[in-house]
């Protein structure tokens, strides 16, 4: 039997602002940008969670919502230098170690029982490690595999710590409310309830030809982690084939201009991590999931390029070519394939490509050490 850890730090962006500013400590705090302008909430504090606030939420509702809140566009630079500081204190203690996002890890225990003794004991150890060392509060979920591990980590928050022993994972599944499991969204919960399906135990109660049938793969897999199954090994590292970003409305839109204008920042997203990690792209695309769930995905090759300005002006082509239903759009993405790396060359006069490949590499920097929305190139928009 494995023993996975799923070690969550609690509103990460917001606990590194109150690491670098104290006097945020107990304040309705919220990272994402200029309440005025585009864009939605990255992460909030509890604080400000308790005025309906969440991630993903556009920033100008959360500041309906709370206006009284502190709004930050977030030190990123910052939260990478966190992220790498826990992951190295975790490598003083764990044989295997997966960083599933920024502020999420897996940790495979399984065998060292002699080492540590008592697990849940253990985890509150590594919980006051960082909390002493970095000034970060974590929760730590343990179970027998990652889904779980996983949903322990936010069974209690903040600084909570959940073991589910081993043949216990449906007795603590089962009162569960569906929304609770990974990959449940407001559709799929829609659906469910429309059939009296309210709680994990109504799931694992039906048969298992029941959702393979009527939900097909994701079904099935809803199923059985339902039943408490799921992965028990952990990928280690991961050849990054692709660089995506998506976003999916709190309500659907209709509206083409929000929908582009969205776009616009997505396609922002992927460049920057394109010229961080020294890549350009040949492969462009785009997903578009209606309120009916349809889903369309577009793409397109074009010369390797890591230029905001001609990912997007592929971006709106792609979009304005599929766009062609009448229906409501709940998920929109843009995903970047086929990866080259950038050898930069000199040259005795510049072109005007230079110049803006000089411009964009001075963008990252700005952006790494100010946040991203510290920099907005406006130019993109020329594809209107």
């Amino acid at each position: 039997m494995h023993t996975i850890f799923h070690l969550d730090l609690d509103a990460f962006f917001v606990s590194v602002e109150r690491v670098l500013d104290p006097s945020l400590e107990g304040k309705p705090v919220i990272v994402g940008g200029d309440p005025e302008g585009r864009g939605v909430v990255s992460t909030c504090s509890y604080e400000a969670r308790k005025f309906g606030l969440h991630s993903a939420m556009p920033i100008r509702q959360a500041y309906k919502l709370c206006p009284q809140g502190i709004y930050l566009r977030g030190h990123f630079s910052e939260y990478i230098h966190y992220s790498k500081a826990v992951k190295k204190i975790l490598e003083e203690y764990a044989p295997l170690i997966e960083q599933s996002s920024i502020d999420e890890y897996y940790i495979d225990f399984t065998g060292c029982e002699k080492i540590y003794g008592d697990f849940p004991k253990f985890a509150l150890f590594l919980q006051n490690e960082i909390k002493e060392k970095l000034s970060l509060p974590c929760s730590i979920g343990i179970g027998s595999n990652k889904t779980i591990a996983k949903i322990g980590s936010d069974f209690k928050k903040p600084m909570g710590v959940t073991y589910v022993a081993p043949g216990d994972e449906k007795k603590f599944l089962s009162p569960l409310p569906v929304e609770k499991m990974p990959g449940v969204g407001k559709v799929t919960l829609k659906e469910l309830q429309s059939r009296g399906i309210y709680t994990v135990g109504d799931i694992a109660k039906l048969p298992q030809d029941y959702f393979a049938t009527d939900f097909g793969k994701s079904g099935l897999d809803l199923w059985r982690k339902a039943n408490g199954e799921g992965t028990e090994f952990l990928t280690i590292k991961r050849e990054q084939k692709s660089i995506s970003k998506e976003t999916t409305y709190s309500e659907d839109v209709v509206d083409k201009k929000l929908l582009e204008d969205t776009l616009f920042n997505l396609t922002s997203k992927v460049a920057q991590t394109l010229r961080d990690n020294n890549f350009m792209a040949s492969t462009i695309g785009i997903k578009l999931r209606y309120s009916d769930f349809q889903t369309i995905e577009r793409a397109k090759t074009i010369r390797p390029t890591d230029d905001d300005k001609v990912i997007y002006e592929t971006v709106v082509d792609l979009f304005r070519k599929a766009f062609t239903r009448r229906v409501a759009v709940r998920l929109i993405g843009v995903h970047l394939t086929k990866f080259a790396n950038f050898a930069e060359q000199g040259y005795l006069f510049e072109s005007e490509d230079e110049k803006r490949k000089k411009l964009l590499k001075a963008v990252n920097i700005v952006r790494s050490k100010y946040g991203f929305g510290s920099v907005q190139l406006g130019s993109l928009k020329e594809a209107d």
